[in-house]
């Protein structure tokens, strides 16, 4: 199967090089700047053992001629629309479209764009980073993937995909309700992303101070609200796991939008809280604090936008 990864950052990166490793014919489609760094350094992974690098094959806009039978979105959500215009050569009409972004508003995009047969729907959970040298940086060792049917069915198609991404190097599962597990992970994402960004400092240095500790579980009773009113919610013990989680001392964690935010970079704020916010008040849900987070993050993003055009 030959497999077109989009984009070759922290995500995409990490795992497109682990299918190449395992022999997968994996091809990146990137940006000139990232080409010239991977021609130069290879696909490095680093931080756990010993360094790894792969040889990858590239293609950046304009080289694509053929369809590929799988396509992996893994670029950031700003980067969307460019990205789908430059592979649009490589969607035909008998190729998979899997996406692996945070949040569901690049669902609809796609499936206005290629027809919902031909998007599964997609959950990654990897600890990896872009450091200051293009190297994927791993922080821990999860790797997980998750992929299924929009409408949870069993399809040949399915488990065609679920060949060609397995045994590779990660965890990999089909979900029988895929879009569930999508709205999970966006709770999650958002609960971190608005505490760590909000109070500008990492889960440890939060409930470190004060009243800290109380703030992550309002966060997550807030998105978790959301969730329950669209119709998918949390079960109790991934609410408790991540209450856990944003309330753990020493914790050094953050979401990768807050060290955007602190890098002085753009961030997701629209895919991953204006997004949610809107649905919830669509959905009639209140959600004062995930607002607030929000507001804090789009003064950001004007700020960017005007240094930007000096």
């Amino acid at each position: 199967m030959k497999i077109l990864v989009i984009g070759a950052g922290a995500t995409g990166g990490f795992f497109g090089a682990r299918l190449a490793q395992a022999g997968r014919d994996v091809t990146f489609l990137v940006r000139p700047a990232r080409a010239r760094i991977l021609r130069e350094r290879g696909l490095r992974l680093t931080g756990l053992g010993e360094d790894e690098v792969v040889e990858p094959a590239l293609v950046t806009a304009g080289d694509l001629d053929s369809p590929y039978d799988l396509v992996l979105v893994t670029v950031k959500a700003d980067a969307l629309p460019a990205a789908l215009a430059d592979a649009a050569p490589a969607v035909g009409p008998e190729t998979t479209v899997v996406p692996f972004l945070n949040g569901m508003a690049h669902l609809d995009l796609l499936n206005e764009r290629f027809g919902a047969g031909a998007v599964l729907g997609g959950v990654v959970k990897v600890l990896t980073t872009l450091d200051g040298r293009g190297d994927i940086r791993r922080l821990g060792a999860l790797a997980r993937m998750e992929i299924g049917e929009q409408d949870g069915r069993p399809t040949e198609r399915l488990l065609a995909v679920e060949r060609a991404l397995g045994g590779a190097g990660f965890d990999l599962t089909v979900d029988s309700d895929i879009v569930a597990a999508m709205w999970h992970k966006w709770v999650f994402i958002s609960t971190l992303a608005a505490l760590t960004s909000l109070l500008r400092g990492s889960v440890g240095e939060i409930v470190a101070v004060p009243g800290g500790e109380r703030v992550g579980p309002a966060l997550l009773a807030e998105a978790a609200a959301v969730a329950q009113a669209a119709g998918h919610p949390v079960p109790g013990a991934q609410l408790a796991a991540t209450t856990a989680f944003v309330t753990a001392r020493g914790s050094d964690a953050t979401a990768s939008l807050y060290r955007d935010l602190a890098a002085g970079l753009p961030t997701e704020v629209e895919h991953i809280l204006g997004d949610l916010t809107a649905r919830a008040r669509a959905l009639g849900v209140a959600t004062p604090l995930l607002d607030l987070a929000t507001l804090a993050l789009r003064i950001h993003q004007v700020r960017i936008h005007r240094d930007r055009l000096g």
